[in-house]
């Protein structure tokens, strides 16, 4: 369906999404429920979010005239990913396109050497790090933090643990595979952390923000494929701090939606940001069935400067387990048994082609009972991957 503006109900926002992968995708059940009509910049035909909202454009969201066009028919932009230049975004910003959030705050989650700048002055806890272009600087950093091993990450780019690496020593062979990359190398200290955590707040263009409870996540490979709600064991102190924390940045950086902050909780007690993002985020899935206003929902009104809805959890816990490609490729055939075994385990599949470790849906459940909880979701996730047959 061609998509026109004047066959829309008189007073249809309309919010343009840049990316058409599964966060579009999810963002489009909130869009529909709100009378929201959301237009996504594909990359292409049959992405996951392509198949879910009408007439979603193909274009690559590197082209200035391309981004005009979609964003032309829109009252405000908005990112399924990070990775738009952020000098086409200035530049759509001086045209007079609501870009949100809008390119000062977006580079931060874009260049992880400026979040680190930015964030220091702030006082926002952090790693040890410094920018490093010389086998000589990864050797001057590691005597200054103590010695090896240390974390070399681009600065740019990398995501899902592509970009990172251990590094045991300036001779590292991973050294010359970072400064291949051509973009410029961060270096940190790896944190002897306890677990993961993630901040989600949403934050509006007035300034009203909320605060999700904080989770506990868990990665393998780099990859996130556990998710708790709420953290269990979480001093509320330290849930307090952390979501202040993250406050404060979307605060300070000007964040306009969801702001995803990564924690690190420290053997030592401390909790030390590691990454951000800005836009729907894999650790707040679990709010579409587990929150009073989902993740994605309060997105949305968040760029159109709509009152923002309650982060409340609606159960005491809520466990989402990503589902990743195996060697099933069929998983639609798994849902008879996960379905008739739990009918309160909730499936998302995103329309995506099985690839091994690739993230092709998620589960979740909810309940009182952490270990039942988690047991569910773990068991569904399993079997629809052919792990379990069970």
């Amino acid at each position: 369906m061609k998509f026109k503006r004047e066959d829309l109900p008189v007073g249809t926002p309309v919010v343009g999404m840049v990316g058409g992968g599964q966060l579009a995708r999810m963002t489009q059940e909130s869009a529909i429920a709100l009378g929201i009509q959301l237009r996504v910049l594909a990359e292409g035909e049959t992405v996951s979010a392509a198949q879910a909202v009408a007439d979603a454009p193909v274009g690559d969201y590197r082209d200035p005239e391309t981004v005009r066009r979609f964003a032309a028919e829109t009252d405000v932009v908005t990112f399924d990913h990070e990775h738009v230049p952020t000098e086409l975004l200035r530049a759509l910003e001086a045209e007079g396109v609501k870009v949100r959030p809008g390119p000062d705050a977006l580079v931060h989650a874009q260049d992880k050497a400026v979040m680190r700048q930015r964030l220091d002055t702030i006082d926002a806890p952090a790693p040890a790090h410094q920018v490093v272009a010389s086998k000589a600087d990864i050797e001057d950093f590691a005597k200054r933090i103590g010695g090896f091993p240390i974390i070399l990450k681009t600065t740019r780019g990398g995501y899902d643990g592509k970009g990172v690496w251990v590094c045991t020593s300036a001779e590292d062979p991973v050294v010359d595979e970072a400064f291949a990359t051509k973009v410029p190398i961060l270096a940190e200290e790896k944190v002897d952390f306890v677990r993961e955590l993630s901040a989600i707040v949403a934050r509006s263009p007035h300034g009203q923000a909320v605060a999700y409870p904080i989770v506990e996540s868990v990665q393998r490979d780099g990859i996130c494929v556990e998710v708790t709600a709420p953290a269990p064991g979480l001093d509320p102190d330290k849930a307090a701090h952390a979501q202040q924390t993250a406050l404060k940045i979307a605060g300070e950086l000007g964040v306009v939606g969801i702001l995803a902050v990564e924690m690190f909780e420290a053997r030592d007690g401390r909790l030390l940001v590691n990454e951000l993002a800005m836009r729907p985020h894999n650790t707040g899935h679990w709010s579409i069935e587990g929150a009073v206003t989902s993740q994605f929902e309060n997105h949305l009104r968040a760029v159109l400067d709509l009152p923002l809805g309650s982060p409340a959890a609606r159960a005491p816990y809520t466990v989402m387990v990503n589902v990743l490609g195996g060697d099933v490729e069929d998983m639609h055939l798994g849902l008879l048994h996960c379905m008739a075994r739990d009918p309160g385990l909730k499936v998302h599949f995103y329309g995506k082609s099985v690839k091994p470790g690739r993230k092709v849906g998620h589960v979740t459940a909810y309940g009182d009972d952490l270990a039942e909880v988690r047991e569910r979701a773990r068991h569904a996730a399993a079997y629809l991957t052919g792990t379990i047959d069970e």
